[in-house]
């Protein structure tokens, strides 16, 4: 009787002790260089409003926008280090420390935003979470869309439809190898700029063109330094809120379970405020002089499947029969 009464007490303090550590306070710093302005800058508030909604008042995440803490490497290095708690991040610069993940980073990976979000929001985007947790000591929460990526070009004195016509052109790139090779797989000259100078840059004539997602590219008035859009489509780009591994392991399952659902509610908040600006986006861009161009998009595809394939370096990582696997989720 007394075994069994010391039992029960054990279990008694054992379970009060998992109901104070999931009762306990939570603090996170969360910084990027996100504009507050853009979705994914606003979304990172919806998910700290709803973090703090869901617990009660518990979990805070502390939002730092527009790069007023960190420089986009050194939130990186900092996430890494455990000096910052959560960031933004995606799958160009964990495939630095994950080869695995380094297809995803190609030029016609996904079809549409509905094929991206059904692989990256599916169970293989929650195998791709793990690898990152495991190899990088971050692990992302969800895949939040951020817009496809087009190129923008400034007058070069002729038209541009085919990849081979952009041979020369100096394209700006994110200075990362994956970045750099899709640069190439577009038929280009990459060129590496901070996305902070890309503004001066096109208006000086360093770099003869950018390429981002028709949001970015309204918010930072590229317009105004371009004459040409062509609608590549060639990226469906994300932005991955991520949190360092170890602090993760240190919140209960119950936080852990809040810090997904605030995440998701975010994820809807950033993919319904893309979409609709993208929708309304192309008649914006030319009410502001921007000459719009359809192009081939079959012809831009091969000639990029062409280069990756062809370059043993780039694509040895490749996981062909889960490219495969992506391939027919498209359908």
């Amino acid at each position: 009787m007394r075994r069994a009464i010391a039992i029960i007490l054990g279990l008694m303090f054992f379970s009060g002790s998992l109901f104070a550590q999931s009762q306990k306070p939570v603090k996170l710093l969360y910084a990027s260089t996100a504009a507050s302005t853009a979705a994914h800058g606003m979304a990172a508030k919806v998910m700290a409003e709803e973090a703090e909604k869901l617990s009660g008042g518990r979990i805070k995440i502390d939002v730092h926008l527009d790069g007023t803490l960190f420089t986009q490497e050194g939130q990186i290095s900092a996430i890494r280090q455990g000096t910052l708690d959560m960031t933004d991040g995606s799958p160009n610069w964990f495939a630095e420390q994950v080869p695995s993940i380094a297809m995803f980073t190609a030029a016609y990976i996904f079809k549409d935003y509905a094929h991206m979000t059904k692989v990256l929001n599916g169970d293989i985007g929650k195998k791709i979470n793990e690898a990152v947790a495991d190899k990088m000591g971050v692990r992302p929460l969800s895949a939040w869309y951020i817009g496809t990526r087009n190129i923008n070009l400034r007058d070069i004195g002729r038209v541009v439809k085919l990849p081979t016509d952009m041979k020369g052109i100096k394209l700006r790139m994110p200075n990362s190898p994956s970045w750099i090779a899709m640069g190439k797989a577009l038929g280009a000259n990459p060129t590496p700029i901070a996305i902070s100078e890309v503004y001066l840059s096109l208006k000086t004539g360093t770099i003869d063109g950018q390429e981002n997602p028709i949001p970015t590219t309204i918010l930072r008035k590229f317009y105004e330094v371009t004459k040409y859009m062509l609608l590549t489509g060639h990226l469906v780009d994300t932005t991955m809120p991520v949190i360092n591994e170890k602090k993760w392991k240190s919140l209960s399952k119950e936080d852990q379970e809040i810090l997904y659902k605030a995440a998701e509610k975010a994820r809807d908040f950033c993919d319904v405020t893309n979409l609709k600006i993208e929708e309304d986006g192309i008649a914006t861009l030319k009410g502001k002089g921007l000459i719009i161009y359809e192009i081939d998009k079959n012809a831009w595809m091969k000639y990029a499947q062409d280069y990756y394939l062809s370059d043993k370096e780039i694509s040895k990582s490749w996981d062909l029969d889960l490219l495969k696997q992506i391939s027919a989720l498209a359908d």
